[in-house]
C-alpha cells in the first residue's frame, strides 16, 4: 500500500464501521459472513491500523450490508 493513500483506506474503514453498526451487525457476524477473521474485520475498521482490503472483500461486504459498492469507496479529499 502507497504510504500516500492511508487516509483513503481509514475513511473506508470508518464507513465499513458505520454501515456495520447501522445494520445492527457486530465483527464476529461480519467476519463470518465474508470468510474472514474477526481480528481482519477489526484491522479494517480500526483508526491506527491501515488495512488494504482486496475488491472483492468489498463487494462480500457491500452486498452482506446490503449497500452499494460505491458507498464504501467515496473519499472525501
Amino acid at each position: 500500500m502507497k504510504q500516500e493513500y492511508q487516509d483513503y483506506y481509514r475513511q473506508i474503514g470508518f464507513r465499513i464501521r458505520d454501515y456495520r453498526h447501522a445494520a445492527h451487525m457486530t465483527q464476529e457476524q461480519m467476519a463470518e459472513a465474508i470468510g474472514k477473521s474477526t481480528a481482519y474485520v477489526s484491522h479494517l475498521e480500526a483508526p491506527g491500523i491501515c488495512k488494504s482490503p482486496s475488491l472483492d472483500t468489498l463487494i462480500d461486504i457491500s452486498r452482506i450490508l446490503k449497500i452499494p459498492l460505491h458507498k464504501l469507496t467515496q473519499i472525501e479529499e
